[in-house]
């Protein structure tokens, strides 16, 4: 069974986000709570596996939160209107993104993914993401860094960076290139460690990096 803890300051959304995950039947919600300290406390007091992080949040936010919860892997809850916490979340060792409006579906699998230690980035977040980002240093240069990066891919995995920088879904990218889902999951997760990326949204900046 996989010990979940929800951290979200609106009543509403910590209810409808328990009824969803233990509907999936491995999944137990062992506490919801509605600031970050509190989120902090929980996780060392009831031995969660996954949080689940709205960023936003009173006393202390999602993202500090995140910081302080150790082995526990944790997932960040956005909205759209999120733009300059997703940016610095981007930063952060967190093991996903979802939007707080996702198919029921989705979050449960960023549930099982954080808990079977794998990166879970939501196809909008990293569509939404793409667009937002403004950079701040020499476009030359930083192209010059991803070009060398990005050398150390293979054709087939370029390909397939090519397609999750769209923000598509494994399986969507799979239909592209003509993989199943789960091949195209592996190869996600080759090319984030070659590049030393966190997650698909690094990875696709990296792309647009080159281009440029």
């Amino acid at each position: 069974m996989i010990r979940v803890l929800v951290a979200d300051d609106e009543p509403l959304i910590t209810a409808g986000i328990r009824a969803v995950l233990e509907s999936a039947g491995d999944i137990e919600v062992v506490e919801c709570v509605g600031d970050g300290r509190a989120a902090v406390s929980a996780a060392r007091r009831r031995h969660v596996d996954v949080a689940l992080l709205d960023i936003t949040m009173p006393v202390l936010d999602g993202l500090a939160a995140a910081a302080e919860m150790g082995e526990t892997r944790v997932v960040m809850l956005t909205a759209f209107g999120d733009e300059e916490n997703v940016r610095r979340a981007l930063q952060r060792n967190v093991s996903g993104f979802i939007l707080k409006n996702c198919e029921p579906a989705e979050l449960i699998r960023a549930v099982r993914a954080a808990h079977a230690g794998q990166a879970y980035l939501s196809p909008e977040v990293t569509r939404h993401v793409l667009g937002m980002v403004s950079f701040d240093f020499d476009a030359g240069q930083r192209g010059r860094d991803a070009g060398r990066r990005l050398a150390a891919l293979t054709p087939r995995e370029l390909d397939v960076l090519r397609q999750v920088a769209e923000g598509l879904s494994n399986a969507e990218v799979g239909r592209r290139v003509h993989m199943s889902e789960a091949t195209v999951k592996t190869y996600v997760s080759r090319i984030l460690t070659k590049l030393g990326c966190a997650n698909r949204v690094q990875a696709a900046l990296l792309l647009r990096d080159a281009t440029l």
